[in-house]
């Protein structure tokens, strides 16, 4: 009888699930743009999900996960032969209605009935009560490219817990947004090790989801992932150098603070004006690619002169003003909220020749200089996050010794080239 009522209980999910998907098919189907490149989750709906069938699967998802125009999890709990009996929910939530940093609570979802569990809280990664009664456990989720996005270090610790409670994990494919070729930045130092640098990797690490996984597993970068029973689903027309405009596809911003492709592709580099007393842009529609500082017009100005004297191929420099404001889901309080800052703005006019990484150093050594010429002593507010950010303190300790810009970059260069032959045997594309 129990098995009964568990499959009439399946049967009920999946009718429910189904007739959300038939009611919104018409509405989102002529939507769905047209691309070039299809995600690992699509072709594994293409193939019927077949590689699962008779599983009772855990899935890592939020908003990005989407097959076409709909959300993985839907797809999956209307697939006969799959059953949903967990959901877990990286930064940002679920259906990504949580701002940055804002704790994740567990739940159930409402369409599919499945419990949905927090991996952004006091515990980062699934349990092994959670994991209880499960086959596989499936990732899918946008990244963009860079290491200190906190859903790689999610990605990892799921392998870790995967490991532990002998699952099998499968990873849904996603284009790296700046290209599989792009690696750059310094390479994280151990002792620098946090939730936003977790791995050996550079700033700009060139892999997919699915690559960086096997390099996790190849490397053993998280103790007990050397025996995990890992499988990607690879997309199909993804070639190393597309950048995300290559594919074709829409950009879903992964998170409230990157809502275009422009964005992301500058973030890795930008990211770091995080460790210092400037708007980063948060609480202002171009977050990440207008900085500011409650510094006079003039100099600002400085700063513009001196960026647009370096050799920043593909970048324009301008000077801009703005006011950041709160954003409830984006930014409730952002730093210098409601006073006008000054300082610079990037637009990004060949992305072929821009080089995020570099771009971001000149920018930061720019106005580093600016503020001790203005004796602004605490200029670096947060040394400690910066060094994490960088994950090594070579960047703070060069900049402080006066090193140019290009010599920073110079430095990391090395390592950069010992990584990407030790990554060579985890690449898919």
């Amino acid at each position: 009888m129990q098995r009964l009522h568990a499959h009439r209980i399946w049967i009920e999910r999946g009718l429910l699930v189904l007739l959300g998907l038939l009611l919104g098919s018409c509405a989102t189907e002529a939507q769905s743009p047209a691309s070039s490149v299809q995600t690992g989750a699509e072709v594994l709906a293409h193939n019927g999900f077949g590689m699962l069938e008779d599983q009772r699967v855990g899935v890592i998802a939020n908003h990005t996960s989407r097959v076409d125009t709909v959300h993985l999890v839907d797809r999956l709990a209307a697939a006969p032969d799959v059953r949903v009996e967990a959901i877990f929910a990286p930064e940002h939530g679920f259906r990504g209605t949580a701002g940055a940093g804002e704790p994740i609570e567990g739940g159930r979802d409402a369409r599919t009935g499945a419990p949905v569990h927090s991996l952004y809280d006091d515990t980062r990664r699934p349990t092994a009560d959670e994991l209880e009664g499960l086959d596989a456990l499936v990732f899918d989720v946008q990244a963009v490219g860079a290491r200190f996005y906190t859903y790689i270090t999610t990605l990892g610790l799921a392998m870790q817990a995967a490991a532990e409670a002998d699952l099998r994990f499968v990873v849904l494919d996603r284009p790296n947004p700046l290209g599989g070729t792009y690696s750059s930045g310094f390479v994280l130092e151990p002792a620098h090790q946090s939730f936003v640098g977790r791995y050996p990797i550079p700033i700009a690490y060139g892999l997919t989801m699915g690559e960086l996984a096997r390099y996790i597993r190849q490397q053993g970068l998280l103790a007990g992932v050397g025996g995990l029973d890992l499988s990607v689903v690879e997309m199909d027309g993804w070639v190393r150098n597309m950048q995300w405009p290559d594919t074709g596809r829409e950009w879903v911003p992964p998170s409230p603070n990157l809502p275009t492709w422009e964005t992301a592709f500058l973030y890795p580099g930008l990211c770091l004006f995080e460790g210092v007393r400037v708007s980063e842009g948060r609480g202002t529609d171009r977050p990440f690619l207008q900085i500011g500082a409650p510094w006079s017009p003039a100099a600002a100005q400085q700063v513009v002169d001196t960026l647009r004297t370096r050799d920043l191929s593909g970048i324009a420099v301008d000077t801009v003003a703005f006011t950041p404001r709160s954003m409830p889901r984006a930014a409730p309080s952002p730093r210098f909220e409601g006073q006008r800052v000054h300082g610079f703005e990037l637009s990004v006019t060949s992305r072929e020749a821009a080089d995020p990484m570099r771009v971001g150093v000149h920018a930061l050594h720019a106005m580093y200089h600016q503020s001790r010429g203005q004796g602004d002593t605490n200029f670096v507010s947060r040394p400690a996050h910066l060094t994490r950010l960088a994950g090594t303190d070579r960047l703070l300790r060069m900049l402080r010794a006066g090193a140019p810009p290009d010599s920073i970059v110079a430095s990391w260069q090395g390592e950069v080239d010992a990584y990407r032959e030790q990554r060579a045997s985890a690449l898919l594309y």
